[in-house]
């Protein structure tokens, strides 16, 4: 019997196909789905669904739909898609969405992200855990969904042109100069939304790598949070002398930057220069950064005149605190960049768009914008496995007596100005650790001062 508890995680569905996610887990999930929305009182006469280029993303996507529609749902599918496409069907359509995509996990994975109408965020404490309860019981139950139990209908709607339109109205690139850019999509959605936004009618030249949609993503893995996913990215740019690279996750929800070296842009330096963009679009606006992007960003925000949010790590998070101040712009160190523009989601995309523009906008090359933001020297996270996170954190407490905050795991931060956040992980015994500090010495040294409590 398949339990629920070990692929529904905080944020959304994640497992192995098939043993954990199959076609049965699919249809519970979605009657589930509906069946939680409506206790709630939300609505859900309709939903929309969208899937990456996994090989299992159609059938899962089509038994999802099914068990939506026993519930007496109609579905509407947009087919291949982005998760970002998807919140945006989901905002301008005003529905609740399904997007099934593991983002940047292996190829034997897939997995679902839920958004209740206008792409609010399902967490586990905003409705997943009951979407669990109500999927486990139906599944113990053993009944499957027949034909005639279709209650609600089922169309076929494309919104490729409508979400790239939609895109560039939001950020202008018409009178930027020519930018050459070299784009790594990583066999993922990249391949299927960059030439939509980017491949016509401006002043780019676009260098693809690994467009080709593969699921079994045969370059390499699409997490360019990983280094070794960059080079291939690194060694175009310095081949081709482009202005900048961009890398996408595999749902493509997630943009990270190279500059014209081949050097990988913090996001937090994004996040940074995206904010500066908003405020001086909105002065004095609320701009939301979690708790390990570098200090460089609430500084940046405050001198030019913008209120800077700090919350935990998780989108869930970042976007309830989008909702709940008006945000403007959120952003995440792991390159998710949330728009209000954009219904408070997450787009990798109009991150992308944003940072184009700036270039373009003037003549200075990108690694010379980057280092008006590049104040501190950060470790980036290191994870270590723990049998006892508690404890161990409780240990580290007691062997660096300084002041501490409990926002998300334990943040100490030292008389220097430098700081460091220990936080465990939501499913697995690791304890992940992020330092930052005035120089690149001094952040190694407490790096490993840190490393060597945490794994002794």
């Amino acid at each position: 019997m398949i339990d629920l508890s070990r692929i529904v995680k905080a944020y959304d569905v994640r497992g192995t196909v098939p043993d954990q996610l199959n076609e049965p887990v699919a249809e519970a999930l979605g009657r589930a789905f509906v069946q939680t929305l409506r206790n709630r009182g939300e609505f859900a006469e309709k939903i929309v669904t969208a899937h990456d280029m996994r090989a299992s993303g159609p059938a899962l996507a089509t038994a999802f739909a099914n068990g939506a529609r026993a519930e007496g749902a109609d579905v509407l599918e947009a087919g291949l898609g982005s998760t970002d496409l998807l919140y945006y069907a989901s905002g301008v359509l005003d529905l609740p969405g399904a997007m099934f995509t593991a983002s940047h996990n292996p190829a034997q994975y897939n997995g679902i992200k839920l958004c209740k109408q206008g792409a609010k965020p399902v967490g586990q404490d905003s409705g997943l855990a009951e979407i669990r309860e109500r999927a486990q019981q139906i599944l113990d139950g053993g009944s499957r969904v027949r034909e005639g139990e279709l209650k609600g209908g089922l169309e076929q709607y494309s919104l490729l042109e409508r979400y790239a339109t939609h895109l560039l109205k939001l950020v202008d690139l018409s009178d930027i100069r020519p930018l050459t850019v070299v784009v790594d999509a990583g066999n993922g959605m990249g391949g299927y939304t960059v030439p939509a936004v980017l491949g016509s009618g401006l002043p780019l030249t676009i260098i693809p790598l690994y467009f080709e949609l593969d699921g079994t993503f045969p370059n390499h893995e699409a997490n360019p949070l990983e280094p070794a996913n960059l080079v291939d990215l690194q060694a175009k740019v310095r081949e081709t002398g482009a202005d900048i690279g961009l890398a996408f996750d595999g749902d493509a929800d997630r943009c990270f930057v190279v500059d014209e070296r081949g050097e990988a842009v913090s996001p937090s330096v994004i996040t940074a220069m995206v904010a500066v963009r908003e405020l001086e679009k909105d002065p004095g606006a609320t701009i939301i950064h979690n708790l390990i992007t570098s200090k460089v960003v609430p500084e940046i925000v405050r001198e030019h005149g913008g209120q800077p949010v700090r919350t935990r790590v998780g989108h869930s998070f970042i976007k309830g605190e989008m909702a709940r101040t008006g945000a403007v712009f959120g952003g995440e160190h792991s390159a998710h960049y949330y728009f209000r523009d954009f219904w408070g989601a997450d787009t990798g995309m109009l991150a992308a768009l944003h940072t184009l523009a700036l270039l373009g906008s003037q003549a200075a090359p990108l690694s010379a914008l980057a280092k008006d933001f590049e104040r501190y020297a950060a470790s980036g996270e290191i994870n270590s496995t723990v049998a006892d996170t508690a404890g161990k954190m409780a240990e580290i407490e007691q062997a660096f007596p300084v002041e501490i905050d409990r926002l998300d795991g334990i943040t100490l931060t030292f008389p220097d100005g430098s700081w460091a956040n220990v936080r465990p992980s939501n499913t697995e015994p690791l304890l992940r650790l992020n330092v930052e500090a005035p120089t690149a010495e001094r952040m190694a040294a407490l790096r490993d001062e840190m490393l060597a409590v945490i794994r002794r």
